[in-house]
């Protein structure tokens, strides 16, 4: 039987399968059922700092509202444990899953402002969280705004953020830098301890009836792996970080082909929305399998195994590669009616 233990920054997971940040994580019975079915680890929805501060800006303003009409219109507030517009509910839950999770629970946390940053990081790792993960979602909009300052914001996060706790800090990336290597290089000098590429953008479209914004939900397939891989088998054997792949993987031989690029772990969202742990299960066993046949005996055997680092030279390679995709299209000879 093939022994499907990892290693992810440090932690020791029961499987490389990780269930990504998502709500579908939201209550403890729920992350048990995915733990159930073969989790190594969970990773709770995103706190996103502006929706806090969205929310309490409400809040404030709808109360206030009142003061003018009525002298008792404070009191309307409840006692934060009944009703909080702060980051309690998160903690609480982060509390409550990592006692009572046999595997660790890891923090989402998507911020602004310096400060928000460290403070809710400092807040997540207080209430349980066994690691957390930097959700670096930075849209570029300002034009004078140029990439290397965008990187050396989000460097100074990754620095702040590891300086302020004491848990292994990932760094949830985009595809869309000038140089994914380069920058993963980067974030280990800041002190970060592992990657997660690829960040999945949910990009809206636009309603041609309504004039607005179509902000539906659409899942990721397979077809998305390959940017996932290929970044993968560059990076692996070239960095101390711990690295996992995050986005089209819907099959238990989509996993294996993020590990044998060089990935320590897999995370699952898309896969797991419709049919849940079942789904999860479907591919824990699908990846046994898999390596069980081919005569792996522990995901070591196997990490890697397609990667760069053993090629010379990996841009020559990668060009190659590519010249001899454009070649093997060739298009269809048209049919004859007779």
């Amino acid at each position: 039987m093939v022994d499907l233990e990892c290693d992810w920054m440090g932690l020791r997971l029961r499987s490389p399968l990780i269930v990504g940040a998502s709500p579908l994580c939201s209550t403890p019975s729920a992350a048990r059922r995915f733990v159930d079915a073969g989790a190594g680890a969970v990773v709770m929805a995103s706190l996103f700092e502006e929706q806090l501060i969205a929310d309490q800006v409400a809040a404030h303003r709808f109360f206030d509202s009142y003061i003018d009409t009525n002298a008792e219109a404070r009191s309307f507030l409840p006692e934060t444990d009944v009703f909080s517009v702060a980051s309690t509910p998160t903690l609480n839950l982060v509390t409550t899953l990592a006692s009572e999770l046999d595997v660790p629970v890891i923090a989402s946390l998507n911020g602004v402002t310096p400060g928000g940053w460290t403070g809710y990081a400092e807040q997540l790792q207080e209430a349980g969280a066994a690691a957390i993960e930097l959700n670096l979602y930075d849209i570029a909009t300002d034009l004078s705004e140029t990439g290397e300052h965008i990187e050396l914001r989000q460097l100074h996060v990754v620095r702040e953020v590891v300086a302020a706790t004491r848990v292994p800090v990932s760094v949830k990336l985009s595809p869309f830098y000038a140089s994914v290597p380069s920058f993963v290089a980067r974030l280990a000098e800041a002190g970060a301890a592992g990657v997660v590429m690829f960040n999945r953008f949910y990009q809206p479209d636009v309603d041609l009836e309504t004039l607005d914004i179509d902000r539906h939900l659409h899942r990721s397939t397979s077809a998305e792996l390959p940017l996932r891989l290929h970044a993968l088998a560059i990076v692996h054997g070239r960095t101390n970080l711990s690295l996992a792949s995050s986005g089209g993987v819907h099959l238990g031989t989509d996993a294996a082909k993020a590990i044998l690029c060089g990935a320590d772990a897999v995370q699952l969202v898309s896969a797991l929305l419709e049919d849940g742990p079942r789904q999860l299960q479907r591919i824990h066993s699908e990846l046994t399998e898999w390596l069980d046949l081919r005569g792996y005996q522990n995901l070591d055997e196997a990490r890697g195994a397609t990667a760069l680092d053993n090629v010379a030279n990996p841009h020559e390679f990668e060009r190659l590669n590519y010249m001899h995709m454009l070649q093997s299209w060739h298009p269809r000879k048209p049919r004859t009616i007779r």
